[in-house]
């Protein structure tokens, strides 16, 4: 089973990478450096807490599992 920790430190860092693609996409989308990152960072915030939330709930979850 995985830890808490190790659950948050994948999201976070799968975050950063999706925060980063996102404010490209919402640049080239509306042409606005800061509406394209305040709408990253508010995609982000939505994606880390669903991913965590996601990640423990699967991790509670033996089905599938091997041993």
């Amino acid at each position: 089973m995985e830890t808490r920790r190790r659950s948050v430190v994948k999201a976070i860092v799968w975050n950063v990478m999706g925060l980063v693609t996102m404010t490209a996409v919402g640049l080239i989308a509306t042409g606005s450096a800061t509406v394209g990152g305040v709408v990253a960072l508010v995609n982000t915030a939505i994606g880390l807490t669903m991913y965590v939330i996601y990640e423990r709930v699967w991790a509670g979850i033996s089905w599938g599992r091997n041993g």
